[in-house]
C-alpha cells in the first residue's frame, strides 16, 4: 500500500509541476486572422487547378445566371402559386453548376442579427470591382442561410468569400438572394394553396460554412452607406415603384435617410397608411397592448405569429415622401413605442423591394428600409445635447406612451 501511495504521489507531483512550466503560446497574427490576400489567392489556386474560376460582382452574377423562369421550374417542380405576376416570376430559382470553373462571390457583411429583425439571413455589400480592381457604386446581395445567430461567425463589417457551385441563385417576393431550393407543402399554412410549391430557401450551416472563408477581420468603418435626404431616396430609388426588374439590382443597398420623423401612420393592406391606436398623446384612444393589437403604436407589434414584417412611415418635414420602416414582431425592439413626429433624425438600414403579388399591387409600398437594430433609427436623437432627444421606451402594461 505504502509502494503505492508513494507512486501516486510521484505521478501527481510530476503532473503538477509540468502544468506549472507550460505556458500558453503567444498568439501570432496567422492565429487572428482567418486569410489574407496572399492565403486567398493560394487557396483560389489549390482549389481551381486549372485556373478557372471567376469571382463574380453581384449584379454581373445575377446577369449571368439569373433568368426570368429559373432553371427549376418545370411540370413537376412548380413554384408557388404566387410566383407569377403577368410575364414576370416574383418567385424563381436558377440552380448552379456543382462542377466546372469556380463561381465565386466575395463582400462585406453589412447585417447584424442581434436585434432580431434579420432572422437567418445576410446581406453583403460589394464596393470594388473584382476584374479590373476600380471602386463602384456599391452593389447589395441576400444570402439565405439557415443558421442561429449567424451574426457570432459573420459579423457585421465582416469580409468573406463563398464558393457558390452547387448552390442556387433565386428571387423570394423580387428580391435576388443566393439561396438553395426548397419546397412548402404545409397544407395548414396561412394562404397554404398559394404557397406550396417551390421557392428559394435556406442553405443548410454546413454547406454554408464549407463554402465560405473569412478574409481578415469585422471592420464595420468599411461599409458605405448611400446618405440622402427622403427627396432624394424617392428620386433615385423609390420612383422605380413600377419597374419590378430594375428594382432588383437596387434592392439590398445600404442607405441612410437623414431628417426625417416617424408619422404614427402603418402600411394597412389595400388601405394605404393608417394611423397607429395612439400617437402624439391622443388620450380619447387606447394605448394598445402589442401582443395584442397589431394597430398599437410600437415598432412591430404582432401579427398573430403570421410573421410578415410590420411597417411603419416615416416622412419628411414637407410631409411629401414617405418611406416605409420595416420591422419584424420578433426583433428585440419590436415593443418599443414609435418616437413621436417632433423627433428628427436618420434611419439607417437595408433598402428592399419586396413584391408578392398575392398583397400587392406595385404601388410604390414595396419598398422600405430595415435596420439591423434600434441603434439605427434615429441616432442623431439619442446622442447628449440633442434637442429634443428622444429615449427609446419600451411598452410596459399600464404605462402611458411617453410621446406626449
Amino acid at each position: 500500500m505504502k509502494t503505492i501511495k508513494y507512486l501516486s504521489y510521484f505521478v501527481v507531483g510530476t503532473l503538477v509541476l509540468s502544468l506549472s512550466s507550460c505556458e500558453p503560446r503567444a498568439l501570432t497574427e496567422e492565429d487572428v486572422l482567418v486569410m489574407n490576400e496572399e492565403q486567398l489567392l493560394q487557396e483560389l489556386a489549390a482549389e481551381n487547378p486549372n485556373g478557372e474560376y471567376t469571382i463574380y460582382n453581384f449584379d454581373d452574377l445575377l446577369d449571368a445566371f439569373m433568368t426570368e423562369k429559373g432553371n427549376f421550374k418545370s411540370d413537376s417542380s412548380l413554384y408557388r402559386t404566387r410566383s407569377a405576376y403577368k410575364n414576370l416570376y416574383l418567385f424563381s430559382i436558377d440552380t448552379l453548376p456543382v462542377n466546372g470553373p469556380g463561381i465565386y462571390i466575395r463582400g462585406r457583411v453589412a447585417t447584424d442579427d442581434y436585434g432580431g429583425n434579420f432572422y437567418k439571413s445576410l446581406v453583403l455589400q460589394q464596393t470594388k470591382d473584382w476584374q479590373t480592381g476600380e471602386m463602384i457604386d456599391p452593389q447589395g446581395l441576400r444570402i439565405s442561410l439557415d443558421m442561429g445567430s449567424a451574426g457570432g461567425l459573420y459579423q457585421q463589417g465582416q469580409e468573406i468569400i463563398i464558393r457558390c457551385n452547387g448552390m442556387a441563385i433565386g428571387r423570394y417576393a423580387n428580391e435576388p438572394q443566393l439561396c438553395v431550393p426548397s419546397n412548402n407543402n404545409n397544407i395548414f399554412a396561412s394562404s397554404a394553396k398559394e404557397k406550396t410549391g417551390w421557392a428559394p430557401g435556406r442553405i443548410p450551416s454546413a454547406q454554408f460554412r464549407n463554402a465560405t472563408r473569412l478574409i481578415g477581420g469585422p471592420d464595420k468603418s468599411k461599409l458605405v452607406y448611400d446618405e440622402m435626404t427622403l427627396a432624394e431616396l424617392s428620386s433615385k430609388y423609390l420612383s422605380l415603384y413600377n419597374d419590378v426588374v430594375g428594382a432588383r439590382k437596387r434592392d439590398g443597398r445600404l442607405v441612410k435617410v437623414v431628417n426625417v420623423h416617424f408619422t404614427g401612420e402603418y402600411d394597412e393592406l389595400n388601405v394605404g397608411p393608417t394611423p397607429c391606436n395612439r400617437y402624439e398623446g391622443d388620450a380619447d384612444v387606447t394605448d394598445g397592448n402589442p401582443e395584442k393589437d397589431k394597430n398599437a403604436c410600437t415598432f412591430g407589434p404582432t401579427t398573430g405569429n403570421v410573421g410578415y414584417p410590420q411597417s411603419r412611415f416615416v416622412a419628411d418635414d414637407s410631409g411629401a415622401h414617405k418611406v416605409l420602416v420595416s420591422t419584424s414582431e420578433y426583433a428585440r425592439y419590436a415593443y418599443y413605442y414609435l418616437p413621436a413626429a417632433k423627433y428628427v433624425g436618420s434611419i439607417t438600414g437595408i433598402l428592399g423591394y419586396y413584391m408578392d403579388n398575392g398583397r400587392y399591387e406595385p404601388d410604390g409600398g414595396e419598398w422600405s428600409i430595415t435596420p439591423c437594430n434600434l441603434e439605427d433609427i434615429l441616432p442623431e436623437c439619442q446622442a447628449e445635447g440633442a434637442d429634443p432627444r428622444w429615449i427609446p421606451t419600451e411598452w410596459k402594461l399600464g404605462v402611458a406612451q411617453p410621446n406626449d
